[in-house]
């Protein structure tokens, strides 16, 4: 209950700093560009009956999908970076080179090939997040103590045990605070991704508000873009409360 008590302190806290610098700016600056929050939770209900939900699903799904097929992707991959040399002296050359190549850049290329329909979308997510993932869990690995190996290798540990006792404990922590930022980031790309060949999607809505010069729909868009990625934010904080409770006790 403590961890939980935490994370709700920050939501709270976060909130209400965030809005009030948000409605201070708005009242300093007097300009309709930059629309009161009061207004625009005024305009919640009226703005999600006309059809926001329908692409708040849009974009949920994809993040949710481009997130869970990374994670397939990363976690073994990352596992078997982290415990086989040859693999990783092969595979850690492909992941050195590739990673700090801008994936945003490869979108004209995954849309050619791909379309413009949901493949491109998720795939643009597992791209980005994928090496995140893979490289956390190959580091996290090589940390663990080499004494910790040789106990459970003398206690007569097979290669099962080894994963189920030692190396899934070891990587369930960076494994969730990669997390936090894969979620981060994956709404990013989606929201680039959004803007190209889709009618749905709040990257979509939130755009094609800003073209119409309806600001207070825009901020809107934003607001419930932010309230979804802070619930799928503080549901990793969940996870990683209950499935990591031996290394949060002490906090």
């Amino acid at each position: 209950m403590k961890g939980i008590r935490k994370i709700l302190f920050k939501f709270v806290m976060g909130a209400l700093i965030v809005n009030l610098l948000w409605w201070a700016a708005s009242a300093l600056l007097q300009s309709r560009v930059l629309v009161s929050p009061l207004e625009v939770y005024a305009s919640l209900p009226g703005v999600l009956d006309s059809g926001m939900w329908s692409h708040l699903l849009a974009s949920f799904l994809r993040i949710t999908g481009g997130v869970l097929a990374a994670s397939v992707i990363g976690v073994p991959a990352g596992i078997l970076m982290g415990t086989c040399r040859r693999f990783n002296r092969i595979f850690g050359a492909v992941v050195y080179f590739s990673y700090p190549v801008p994936k945003l850049a490869l979108l004209p290329v995954v849309m050619l090939l791909a379309g413009l329909g949901e493949v491109t979308k998720i795939t643009m997510i597992v791209l980005i997040i994928v090496f995140q993932i893979m490289i956390a869990i190959r580091d996290a690995i090589r940390n663990i103590p080499e004494d910790s190996r040789n106990m459970m290798l003398s206690l007569g540990a097979g290669r099962w045990q080894m994963l189920r006792h030692l190396i899934f404990p070891a990587i369930l922590p960076d494994f969730f605070t990669t997390l936090h930022i894969a979620v981060g980031t994956a709404i990013s790309v989606l929201f680039v991704t959004e803007t190209y060949g889709t009618e749905r999607g709040m990257g979509f809505y939130i755009v094609d508000a800003w073209m119409r010069i309806s600001y207070t729909e825009m901020y809107a868009g934003i607001v419930v873009l932010s309230v979804m990625g802070f619930l799928m934010f503080m549901l990793v904080d969940v996870m990683n409360f209950v499935f990591c409770r031996w290394k949060n006790i002490h906090q």
